[in-house]
């Protein structure tokens, strides 16, 4: 059985900080063709779309559409912020390689 992504509280805390909610948008994850790797993340504010499973917390959401949803089950999408800067990050136990950047990946 799959489940679906998690999302941490810092993910919804960042969001919130942002103002997604106020402006009606969500936090869309998804997964393209592309990359280094094979696949890549899009990571984007977006309107939620009809088909997309809504996940939320702290009066935020973040979106997966349905074609993504089998890449990213069982992963975590939380917010890392250090030196060098700060993003959205997926933690995708799917993966069986990424790139150094952590934006692309392989299965």
């Amino acid at each position: 059985m799959q489940l679906p992504p998690k999302v941490t509280d810092r993910a919804f805390e960042r969001l919130a900080e942002i103002g997604a909610a106020g402006s009606g948008k969500a936090l869309r994850v998804a997964v393209e063709g592309g990359g280094c790797s094979g696949f890549q993340y899009d990571i984007r504010l977006d309107d939620p779309s009809e088909d997309d499973l809504v996940l939320e917390g702290q009066g935020e959401r973040v979106v997966v559409d349905s074609m993504s949803l089998p890449f990213l089950a069982d992963a975590v999408i939380d917010f890392s912020e250090e030196i060098i800067g700060a993003r959205f990050v997926i933690n995708n136990p799917n993966a069986s390689s990424s790139c150094g950047c952590g934006t692309s990946f392989s299965m």
